[in-house]
């Protein structure tokens, strides 16, 4: 069976991430986190680009080699981060690692035996912060100077020869491609700007440096060393196998895997995923990915985010307040996937304060409440509301249908509002006044257990985008001991109603949203 295969951006190592890498990140994890509980097989990978000048200035400035200064970062920073935010990966490549570097080396002389690859002189701008030939068009001019529109940082002049690749050539079947499957350049303004792109006439690509020699060496060119983007982009496929014999167990995991199903990517890298990467591919006669999709940028003041332009906020300071599932819940509630958004402290406490401490957990809490004190701690008999039942169906079918579209928003605001719909259910039935009367008893038990499945039901939608708080959720309504793991609970079955069994022990929590202290 083919894997869904998720990357993320493969991200440049040069500094801590911020929440502009971890936003991805996240939505890259909520996203194969979906696909494995559609009950399909995933792989996730996500990982680090370590080469190119940027780095390699960077470490003399802090008088270390390059590979010291890579490996201190990934260790101390990048995977430490992941794995606070509770991001489920399956690999993480480094470009520094041998079965990257091997493969590349390998793919690349594949291009150069087969004519796609000729030598000549590069002569243009370069930012070394985007480790990017620009085009004279894309400059800013200020002052005289000649900008990145990226980084407000002067470029500099590269005079050197190189090594280019026929990019020229894939431009007609790249149009081709996108015009007869728009799925596979997302969001629409994203591909409208690479057809722009195409449209406009595409230059050969250089792809090696001679100037410095912190990266990949060309293999038959040992003083050059391949450029920082095509050593890079090549890590999506050189994780998973790329070049490998087809009867080894690299070729078995390339076959088992490729094509990639989703490039996450933000939209400043988006000419190099959606032009260079494919083209690429098309000259090694290999399948392009399925879908690049382009996410907007986290804006700060009105800026991209950003650690050279003193914007870049550490996930921490954010998850340090919130917690981590409110940091994830919000960066994918608040902005639709694909559209610039900008981070508001204010917001995000309103939000934590109505959706998830009022809304969410009060129902929670709540609950677990009645049950102990008017059932002796167990879930009543199996009842059916059929109003809240069929609105469970409809917004199983809502949210599955938004998620795997990479609408986060329309999906986590589908299954906002089932829960809004039971709080009302709740409020309208009063358990507490029924419970005032014995001969209640019966009305009370039916509401309870309504409102119990329905928040096992909610525990499972939101298990993507939440995993460590309806986990509690989970073990509270019993439902670990009697369903087993909430991971292995199958989208297409949430809505079968009555699942949570009679008897199942209800325990309650610690609160699942505290609320906040006042931030100064």
């Amino acid at each position: 069976m083919k894997s869904f295969y998720l990357t993320t951006p493969i991200y440049y190592v040069n500094d801590a991430p911020h929440i502009g890498h971890a936003y991805t990140t996240v939505a890259g994890d909520v996203l194969t986190r979906w696909h494995r509980q559609r009950g399909e097989s995933v792989w996730f990978l996500t990982g680090t680009d370590e080469h190119g000048q940027k780095v390699m200035r960077t470490a003399e400035e802090n008088k270390v080699a390059p590979q010291a200064w890579v490996d201190k970062l990934v260790a101390d920073a990048w995977k430490p981060n992941w794995q606070a935010l509770n991001i489920a990966n399956d690999d993480f490549i480094r470009t520094t690692e041998p079965r990257h570097t091997e493969r590349v080396q390998k793919f690349l002389q594949s291009l150069k035996d087969s004519g796609h690859i000729y030598s000549g002189k590069y002569q243009g701008p370069y930012c070394v912060g985007c480790e990017e030939f620009k085009l004279p068009g894309d400059l800013i001019d200020a002052d005289g100077e000649k900008l990145c529109p990226i980084h407000s940082k002067p470029v500099e002049l590269v005079d050197e020869n190189n090594w280019f690749f026929k990019l020229s050539e894939f431009a007609p079947a790249l149009l081709d491609h996108y015009k007869k499957s728009p799925e596979a350049c997302q969001p629409e303004s994203a591909r409208n700007e690479v057809i722009a792109f195409l449209e406009g006439g595409v230059s050969d690509l250089s792809i090696s440096r001679s100037t410095f020699d912190w990266g990949i060496p060309v293999p038959w060119d040992i003083d050059q060393v391949v450029y920082v983007w095509f050593d890079a982009l090549l890590n999506y496929a050189t994780a998973v196998g790329l070049t490998d014999a087809p009867d080894s167990e690299g070729g078995k995991k390339f076959a088992a895997t490729w094509p990639a199903d989703v490039h996450l990517v933000g939209k400043d890298i988006l000419r190099f995923h959606a032009v260079i990467w494919p083209a690429m591919l098309m000259a090694a006669g290999v399948a392009v990915p399925k879908k690049v999709f382009a996410h907007g940028w986290l804006l700060v003041g009105g800026e991209k985010m950003s650690k050279s332009k003193l914007t870049g906020i550490a996930p921490s300071d954010i998850t340090d307040h919130f917690g981590v599932d409110a940091f994830r819940y919000y960066f994918l509630r608040a902005i639709p996937f694909g559209s610039d958004g900008s981070f508001s402290w204010e917001d995000m406490s309103a939000r934590y304060t109505s959706e998830l401490a009022n809304d969410f957990g009060n129902l929670a809490s709540r609950l677990a409440a009645m049950i102990e004190k008017y059932c002796g701690g167990k879930v009543p008999a199996v009842a059916k509301d059929e109003a809240l039942a069929d609105a469970l169906s409809a917004t199983v079918a809502k949210a599955d249908s938004a998620m795997v579209a990479l609408d986060f928003q329309g999906g986590i605001n589908a299954v906002m509002d089932y829960c809004k719909r039971v709080n009302g259910y709740v409020t309208e039935r009063e358990p507490w006044i029924l419970a005032k009367d014995p001969a209640n008893q019966g009305k009370l038990e039916e509401v309870l257990y309504n409102t119990a499945e329905s928040l096992r039901a909610l525990a499972i939608l939101l298990h993507p985008v939440m995993p460590a708080t309806t986990q509690i959720l989970w073990d509270s309504l019993g439902a670990q001991a009697t369903l087993g793991d909430i991971g292995a609970q199958d989208i297409s079955k949430v809505a079968k109603w009555g699942q949570l069994p009679q008897g199942a022990l209800v325990t309650k929590t610690p609160v699942l949203f505290p609320r906040l202290e006042v931030k100064e």
